[in-house]
């Protein structure tokens, strides 16, 4: 697949990209960066990207030109993803939606905010990682990189790994996990684990997930009697 990235920071991508999974994937031609400097798409000498506000107000607001001049040199054949606050809560759904497309393109904001005629007529879609503010696009555009290009096909060796992580089987969290050695500083790992008993070790992993989704996070446990009575 392809991953478009448009950012007036485009060294920002640079080093996590070349690092770990995103790296591998790509070196095994599972996926390919694009990344695009948003100051490319200006017309002015200052490469100017964004203007004050219409009403007034604090800040300055990202300019709709550069951002439709960037996606329409890249000929987008998938969603369009503006990074944005008002955007609905990414989860793992979306970047298994998103690693099936052919093409992807993330759009990074920065400053106050971006005109809106960007998430109205350009995006198809907004997505926020939570109920929280960044100062830009491009955190949240890494994070989503790296969960969609993990489950490309190859791109983990091990996928049962991948299948055991929190979300990955509807909206509950994963069971906690221990290794050697096990005792450590008079902590225990838990007996069952040593027993060697498949069954039992299942039944007291599904255990733990569903005490520690119910723990803490308790809306999870809703959805999901939700979606089974559904």
């Amino acid at each position: 697949m392809k991953i478009n990235l448009v950012s007036i920071f485009p060294g920002f991508f640079e080093i996590p990209l070349s690092l770990g999974i995103p790296a591998r994937a790509r070196e095994k031609g599972l996926v390919e960066y694009r990344i695009q400097d948003l100051r490319d798409f200006t017309h002015d000498r200052h490469r100017t990207v964004d203007d004050v506000p219409y009403g007034g107000g604090a800040g300055m607001v990202m300019k709709p030109e550069p951002f439709f001049e960037a996606v329409e040199a890249i000929r987008d054949e998938g969603p369009v993803v503006l990074l944005s606050a008002r955007g609905k809560v990414f989860t793992h759904s979306d970047a298994v939606r998103y690693s099936i497309e052919p093409e992807v393109t993330l759009l990074c904001g920065h400053y106050k905010d971006v005109d809106h005629r960007v998430a109205q007529h350009l995006a198809t879609e907004q997505v926020s990682l939570g109920d929280f503010v960044l100062s830009g696009g491009e955190p949240a555009a890494l994070a989503i990189v790296d969960s969609v290009v993990r489950l490309l096909p190859g791109a983990i060796g091990d996928h049962e790994s991948a299948s055991s992580d929190s979300f990955y089987e509807g909206p509950k969290l994963s069971a906690p996990s221990w290794t050697r050695p096990p005792e450590y500083r008079g902590y225990s790992v838990p007996e069952v684990l040593l027993t060697g008993d498949h069954a039992r070790i299942e039944e007291f992993r599904k255990s733990e997930a569903e005490r520690m989704t119910r723990q803490r996070r308790p809306d999870l446990e809703e959805a999901s009697r939700a979606d089974e009575g559904s």
